[in-house]
Formats: structure tokens, C-alpha cells, sequence
């Protein structure tokens, strides 16, 4: 398969428009491609604010002592938890 040469773009906009409509494999040579291995990456936080009652605020904390972690830590372990527990038990309704 001949690989095509990838265009020039005005615009970020331009581009992202090209590859809605195009198939990456027509331009790149993905056989002499390697796994990239990226330790550093961290996905992109939002600060949010949530008011939480004092009592499970202070259980949540306790839990995270005895599971020796931060307790922000440990709320965002729990709601991802609970989370993918909803959207599981929604996909096999």
C-alpha cells in the first residue's frame, strides 16, 4: 500500500476537519511503529468544590489513615469506584 503525504494545514481547526473525514492508515506507516512509553503523563484536574457533611468528612478521613492513603486521594478512588459501578449496572439493565 503506497502512503500518501500528509497535507499542510491552515489551522488546528482545518486539521482536526481533515482526520474526521480521513483513515490515518492511508498516511502513516503503522508496520515500523513502537509502543511509546509515557511515565510522566497525568491526566488534567478540575479543581471542584463540595460541601460534605462534618461526620463524613471525618469518616472518610479515618478510612484513609487505616488505608494509609490522603483522604482527597481516597474520595476520588471512592467515587470512581462507585461510579463505574453505576454505569456497569446500568449497561447489563
Amino acid at each position: 500500500m503506497k502512503i500518501k503525504p500528509i497535507p499542510t494545514f491552515a489551522s488546528e481547526e482545518e486539521e482536526q476537519e481533515f482526520w474526521s473525514d480521513h483513515d490515518a492508515t492511508a498516511f502513516i506507516d503503522f508496520s515500523e511503529a513502537k509502543p511509546a512509553l509515557m511515565p510522566n503523563l497525568r491526566p488534567t484536574l478540575k479543581r471542584v468544590s463540595i460541601r460534605l457533611p462534618e461526620s463524613l468528612l471525618e469518616s472518610i478521613r479515618v478510612l484513609a489513615h487505616k488505608r494509609d492513603v490522603p483522604y482527597q486521594s481516597l474520595m476520588k478512588m471512592l467515587l470512581a469506584e462507585g461510579i463505574e459501578r453505576e454505569l456497569y449496572t446500568q449497561k447489563g439493565q
